[in-house]
């Protein structure tokens, strides 16, 4: 049932999405459904007109509704097994830049997470924020110390925001998979809670402080990537202080070549990172976006990324990275067989699928790819695409899974931006093949005995009593069981000893009964009609009752 306040909210969604040309996503809703001979009276429908593309209208309508559904739009961008590629595409261009609050709110909420005064937290604190997007801003600042930090708080009543626009779109997801057979099938009920669960997440800054401390020990001796230093004494679930880092922001290309960057081991860097976060670390960053992403200038020819951002992170269990690993190598060896069973084998479809089926469909989409270039075939394409023929043979939409190809894609336009030449495949392949080396045979067994080798040592002086009591139990065990064995042999023999004294009192009832019978019959007559007969039949089945019951 929707609330007034909540019907106040629908007009005003439905409003900004006319207004944007999106008359048939609102007359989709059960609500407006009646009305839709309204769309053709409407003003802007009298006469043609043209029209941006609807990803466009899209982008602009969601950038119109403010920061809620900016996250909506950036999150729905990443879900490429849902939307047509060109509204992903526009969507991936929302940008989260808001107005920022005053920086009296900011100090109040950071003065009452502390429980400290700013000044007395602080040598320095920038009123004029210098970021600002949908869930929090940031603050420059100075510790006592004289360390230059970043101080990141929560927008004011962000919260209430997100609770009360969350709760109107899951009204409308509810009405749009019962009444339109688009929103069934883009699971619009789905969407919404994995949304609430993501951006629940980012509201939450000790979260966020716990995985760049995470990343940062992953990469403590890499040059490759650096990470901010978090100052845990500041950090509360609505404020975060970070070590402030410089650098040229990655999508300044000009800019970077201008300060003699190598571009081209920059990009091939960058790949590196991301299969070192996914199969060596199996943590990843998950919003490798342009604006999160900077370049250290201390060292041009081997330039470092720094990253921010640490909202969104991802991780794979072990059999996941496997079984991702060998799909891409099985990919480029163009082993379709291999990939459609790698599918089933992780549980990713049904274990009944046809794999012959499911093998010919993936060829289908994969085999027209390889007529490009190995340097222009896209890994997150690629993915993108087995997950869509997938889909198609009842597989389940992994959350890793997606996260994964989003930051896949960030991570390949970034890198094709740098340098348009790049071959993804050649500085992937040995680094997913070395990765299948260890993970299989004598190195992934002394690991192994590496791992366990402390929890071994500590239960060494216990291995003999332990034994001891393993044999004893298997002694009782085997004890028991012979017990088990005669006890049920002597219910055996005392049952058939039942039955054989049983059998021999009825037969000897029968025999009785014949010589009684035979008794009482005159040689002169018979006094009972049939007594001979009668007689000899109850001699002969009492003979025979006796003996079948006295036989073992």
């Amino acid at each position: 049932m929707i609330r007034p306040s909540q019907l106040l909210r629908l007009l005003r969604i439905n409003y900004v999405l006319m207004k944007h040309g999106l008359d048939d996503i609102v007359f989709e809703i059960h609500l407006f459904r009646p009305f839709r001979f309204l769309l053709f009276l409407m003003p802007w429908n009298w006469l043609p007109r043209k029209r941006a593309a609807r990803g466009e209208r899209l982008r602009k309508a969601l950038e119109d509704l403010g920061p809620v559904y900016i996250k909506l739009g950036q999150m729905l961008s990443t879900r490429r097994d849902l939307l047509a590629d060109d509204i992903a595409k526009e969507l991936a261009k929302l940008q989260d830049n808001v107005p920022p609050f005053p920086p009296e709110q900011a100090k109040s909420i950071i003065e009452a997470s502390l429980k400290s005064n700013v000044n007395e937290a602080f040598l320095r604190f920038d009123n004029e924020p210098f970021a600002s997007a949908s869930i929090a801003q940031v603050h420059g600042a100075q510790l006592k110390d004289g360390t230059e930090v970043i101080v990141k708080v929560v927008r004011p009543g962000i919260k209430k925001i997100i609770e009360r626009d969350v709760a109107l779109m899951y009204v409308i997801a509810q009405l749009a998979e019962r009444y339109s057979s688009i929103g069934r099938r883009l699971r619009v009920i789905e969407v919404v809670a994995e949304y609430e669960k993501t951006i629940h997440d980012e509201l939450n800054l000790q979260r966020e402080a716990a995985n760049a401390s995470q990343l940062r020990r992953n990469f403590s001796e890499s040059a490759a990537l650096y990470i901010p230093e978090v100052y845990w004494d500041f950090v509360r679930r609505d404020v975060m202080v970070m070590e402030r880092i410089s650098g040229i922001p990655i999508g300044q290309t000009e800019a970077l070549i201008e300060h003699g960057v190598n571009l081209e081991r920059l990009s091939e860097r960058g790949v590196e990172i991301f299969f070192t976060q996914v199969f060596k670390h199996n943590f990843f960053h998950a919003d490798m976006h342009p604006g999160n992403i900077f370049v250290d200038l201390k060292n041009p020819q081997n330039a470092q990324y720094i990253a921010v951002d640490f909202g969104i992170v991802g991780s794979l269990n072990v059999d996941d990275q496997r079984y991702l690993a060998e799909n891409f190598l099985a990919f480029f060896k163009r082993d379709y067989q291999r990939v459609a069973q790698l599918h089933v084998d992780s549980g990713w479809v049904p274990a009944d699928t046809r794999v012959d089926e499911f093998e010919s469909a993936i060829r289908s989409v994969c085999e027209p790819i390889f007529e490009k270039p190995l340097k222009d075939i896209s890994f997150g394409l690629v993915l993108i695409g087995l997950f869509q023929t997938a889909q198609r043979f009842n597989m389940e939409v992994q959350p890793q899974l997606v996260l994964l190809q989003k930051t896949l894609l960030n991570i390949e336009g970034l890198g094709r931006q740098l340098n348009p030449d790049l071959d993804l495949w050649k500085t992937a392949k040995p680094f997913l093949e070395n990765w299948m080396d260890e993970q299989i045979g004598a190195q992934a067994m002394l690991r192994g005995f590496k791992k366990n080798l402390p929890y071994i040592a500590e239960k060494m002086p216990e291995l003999p009593s332990l034994i001891y009591a393993a044999l004893k139990r298997a002694a009782e065990g085997e004890n028991h069981e012979a017990q088990q064995l005669e006890m049920k042999e002597l219910r055996q023999e005392i049952y058939r000893s039942n039955q054989r004294t049983v059998m021999s009192i009825v037969g000897s009832s029968l025999l009785i009964s014949a010589f009684v019978v035979y008794s009482l019959n005159p040689v002169s007559g018979a006094l009972i009609a049939g007594a001979p007969f009668i007689s000899w039949v109850c001699g002969v089945v009492g003979t025979v009752i006796i003996y079948f019951g006295l036989k073992d």
